[in-house]
This record gives C-alpha cells, sequence and structure tokens, in this order.
C-alpha cells in the first residue's frame, strides 16, 4: 500500500502554461484578445443600463463605455501583474460591478438624472473606493479576523450564486437580447446553439491549442455566419470617431452625499464577498496557493480601481466571474494573459471605431458562448463547495436557503418594485446581494467565525493501492474541517 498526499486538484490536468508562464507574444495576444471578448458584453453592459436610465444622451453614452473599457484594462493590469502589494498576481480580469447597476440607478434618479446624476454617483463610487483601500491594509490580525467571515461554504456559496444569476444573462443574449424588436426568435437561438456546439465540439476533439481559443473561435465562426446571414451589423463602426480620450473628472467635479455613499460602501462589501471567492476559485483551478495577503492584495487592487473608475467617469470594479470560468475552461493559467487583455481594453477605449467593432457581435452568438462560460462560473463555486462536508446539515443548510434567497428577485420582482421602499429595493433586488449576505450570517449563525485558515485544504494522508496511486493522485480530494466541526469531519473524499 502506498501512502500520498491527496489535494484537490480543479481539473485533473497539468497546466502547459502555469500562472507566472510568460508565453510567446502571438499566444498572449490570442489568449489575452479572446478574454476580451469573454468579458466584453458584461463589461459595457453596465454603462449602458445606467446611462440609458439617467437618459444621456449617445454622444456620453459611448463616452461612458470607452472611459469603462480604458479603466478595465488598467485595473486588470494591476490586479493580474501586481504593483508592489496591490494585486493578487492572479489572472483575474476587473470588470464593473452588476451590483452597483440597481443602486447607482437609484442614486442617480435621486438626483434629477443627466450628468448631474452622474457626479453624485462618482462621488460615493470614489469614497467607497477609497474605504476598501484603506479596509485591505488592516493590520494582518485583524484583517484574518474579518477574512474568517468567508470560509469555503460561505465563497462557494457565492460564486455558485454568481453563475447562477449570470446564466439567465447569457440566455437573454441567446434569446436576442432584453429589449430588441426580435427577442425570442428562434435564428437567434440558433446562432447561440451553433456556436455553443462550436465551442463544444473543439473542446471535444480539438488539439490543446484549439481548445484553449475556443471561445475566441466560436465567437469568430459565430459572426461571420451571421454577417454573411445579413444578421450582424456593423454600421455604427463608420459612424464612431478614430480615437477617443478618456480624461479625468470629464462631466465635472464629484459631489459626496451621504445616503449615496452608504449604499455605495454596502455595494462594495458585497463585491469584496466575491472578489475573495473569485481569488480563491482562480486559485484552486491554477494551482496557487492563496492566502489571507493575496486576498488582501486583490482587495486592494479592487479599492484602487473603483477610486480611479470614480476619477475616470466609470463606476466600481471586481474580479470577472465570468473570466474565472474561462480559465478553468482554456486551462491557459498564466497572468500575463490578463496583462495582455488589460493592454487591449486600454486600446479599445481609445478607438470606439475598434470598440465598435467588437459591440458587432450579434446577441445570439455572443449568447451562446457566455452560457457556456457562467455555467462554468457556477461549476467553480461547485467545486469550492467540494471542500466542503455537506453531509453536516447546517453546511447544507447555508448553501441551500443561501441560494432559495439569490433566487428570489428574478423570481418574485413585483416584491421589489411594488412592495418595497425604494431606497430598500435598490440595494436587495440582487441576487448576489441577497445570496452572498444570507451566506454570511447563516455561516454566523450556525458556525460562528471559525478557525484562521478555513480556506486552506490541508494535505490529508490517505491509503490507494499502489496502482491506483500513480493514476489517480490529482483525482482525490481531501476535505477540510468546517467551522465547528470536530476531527470526525476531516475524513477524506475522492
Amino acid at each position: 500500500m502506498a501512502r500520498v498526499a491527496a489535494r484537490l486538484s480543479t481539473d485533473g490536468e497539468q497546466s502547459t502554461h502555469p500562472v507566472d508562464e510568460v508565453l510567446p507574444l502571438p499566444k498572449l495576444a490570442l489568449y489575452g484578445f479572446q478574454h476580451v471578448l469573454a468579458f466584453y458584453a458584461g463589461a459595457v453592459i453596465v454603462p449602458i443600463i445606467v446611462g440609458n436610465a439617467l437618459k444621456l444622451s449617445p454622444e456620453q453614452l459611448v463616452y461612458l463605455i470607452n472611459a469603462d473599457l480604458f479603466t478595465c484594462g488598467i485595473a486588470s493590469i494591476i490586479q493580474a501583474w501586481g504593483i508592489g502589494r496591490i494585486g493578487a498576481r492572479l489572472p483575474l480580469i476587473q470588470g464593473v460591478t452588476f451590483t452597483a447597476v440597481s443602486p447607482m440607478i437609484a442614486i442617480g434618479l435621486g438626483a434629477g438624472g443627466g450628468t448631474a446624476a452622474l457626479l453624485v454617483i462618482y462621488g460615493a463610487v470614489i469614497t467607497a473606493g477609497i474605504a476598501t483601500f484603506a479596509f485591505a491594509w488592516l493590520p494582518a490580525k485583524a484583517f484574518r479576523t474579518v477574512m474568517r467571515l468567508f470560509p469555503p461554504v460561505v465563497t462557494g456559496t457565492v460564486i455558485t450564486v454568481l453563475g447562477i444569476v449570470l446564466i439567465p444573462v447569457g440566455l437573454n443574449d441567446a434569446a436576442g437580447g432584453l429589449g430588441s424588436p426580435d427577442f425570442g426568435d428562434p435564428k437567434n437561438f440558433a446562432y447561440a446553439g451553433g456556436t455553443m456546439l462550436f465551442i463544444l465540439i473543439l473542446m471535444k476533439i480539438g488539439k490543446p491549442f484549439l481548445s484553449s481559443i475556443s471561445i475566441l473561435l466560436g465567437l469568430v465562426v459565430g459572426t461571420t455566419v451571421a454577417f454573411l446571414l445579413g444578421d450582424a451589423k456593423f454600421g455604427d463602426v463608420s459612424k464612431s470617431e478614430w480615437v477617443g480620450i478618456t480624461t479625468p473628472f470629464h462631466f465635472g467635479a464629484p459631489k459626496f452625499e451621504w445616503f449615496p455613499i452608504v449604499l455605495m460602501l454596502i455595494v462594495m462589501l458585497i463585491t469584496m464577498v466575491e472578489t475573495t471567492g473569485d481569488t480563491y476559485a482562480v486559485g484552486d483551478i491554477v494551482g496557487k496557493e492563496v492566502d489571507s495577503e493575496t486576498v488582501a492584495r486583490a482587495l486592494r487592487a479592487d479599492g484602487a480601481a473603483t477610486a480611479l473608475g470614480g476619477v475616470l467617469n466609470s463606476f466600481p470594479y471586481v474580479a470577472f466571474a465570468e473570466n474565472v470560468g474561462l480559465v478553468r475552461m482554456t486551462k491557459v493559467k498564466s497572468r500575463f494573459v490578463v496583462v495582455a487583455a488589460g493592454v487591449f481594453m486600454i486600446v479599445l477605449g481609445l478607438l470606439p471605431k475598434a470598440a465598435a467593432i467588437v459591440a458587432g457581435v450579434p446577441h445570439g452568438v455572443l449568447g451562446g458562448a457566455a452560457t457556456v462560460m457562467f455555467a462554468m462560473v457556477a461549476l467553480a463555486g461547485i467545486q469550492t463547495l467540494a471542500k466542503v462536508d455537506l453531509k453536516e446539515e447546517k453546511n447544507a443548510l447555508i448553501v441551500g436557503v443561501s441560494l432559495a434567497f439569490a433566487l428570489l428577485p428574478a423570481t418574485v420582482p413585483v416584491l421589489f418594485s411594488k412592495h418595497m421602499d425604494p431606497d430598500l429595493s435598490s440595494l436587495l433586488n440582487s441576487g448576489v446581494t441577497l445570496g452572498a449576505t444570507a451566506a454570511i450570517v447563516l455561516n454566523l449563525v450556525f458556525n460562528g467565525l471559525g478557525k484562521e485558515g478555513a480556506h486552506d485544504a490541508p494535505e490529508v494522508e490517505v491509503e490507494l493501492p499502489a496502482q491506483a496511486a500513480e493514476a489517480d493522485t490529482d483525482s482525490s480530494a481531501a476535505v477540510p474541517a468546517q467551522p465547528g466541526e470536530g476531527e470526525a469531519a476531516r475524513t477524506p473524499a475522492s
């Protein structure tokens, strides 16, 4: 009998591109551009929704989109490359958080809409970013105490919630995009299904390189087919300017009002849970140990990017869960791919025509690719939950009840639109907000603060037959004890 140390393996394969490897320039460009396409819709949808709600002009809306892409690029480079003790140095793309959409619209409408509303929003965003940045510099002992609020049962639930909440976004795109005249048209589902099928075929029978750029190729092939059939429109490219420069405080000096600031601070608390979960998830995927200092560096990057976003006419930033799913799918784990993606985003933020070309990808094609990636986000959360002893009833309750809360806004929207105070609705009308809050509160009720290092999966010695040990070491996982459990919970799981 051979004694082996078994650890959780997220993909069962040895990566050919470790997290700190600098790839050849052509591969960096391809993989980086794939990340941009994977996150592009999620990146631009927030300024589009907020800008339309505040009744901004088309020119102002284009400026918001360019500012968002430009700041996304800077933020992603800070997170992946790292500057001193800022940035996790992991393949994490930074994007505008969906959690902030409802609160920002509520703040903006309360301020009367238009560019005047943007000034109040930016004052709250800058303040919340600085507060997040300062929080992540707490003394190590105090920070570790706070991080004990987020053991695997919490972060795994939050990542799973993110995937579940995002999947309908992908499906709506697959249907043609909410509000579009042809929403629900079967041809949109045909494009989505064809794109998805093409991606899955590449993943199944393609060589490693083709599999690693399957999302990119799926988007390119799907868009080409749609263009040949007359369903991909690029008319806006000729109307766009060649160069668009993002300048600080373009719309005027920010205004600082207490209620918008409080709302944005609560938003940032939720995004900290998201980033914490994404950091642990991508650490598992790339095989790099994540400790409290890594999480602190990731949160500092969030805070710095959010404050910078308020200065550069953008919004709060978070580690994008969509791209965590892409890292797992492609198994391209080099953080410098994200740095390359950041460079592409900066260029797109400076070239409205280039951004208009990317924006020409039909909703159906984008939805087919996005649905696959969002499903992989949910899987990343499930893999984190694999570290949790769900046979323990209290852990099962935390996960199950939190998922139920997360589905409430989408299932019973009338509760928030007609039967709740508008200010309270702007805060709670988010599946991520409700699911994350429920997970944190229920974990405190059932498990308390728990122990330090709850995220670290200890290596456990298990007995395996000699022949099986050589083949199956990577497929075994050790389940770490959850807060409040005894030594009986430290049992190996395969």
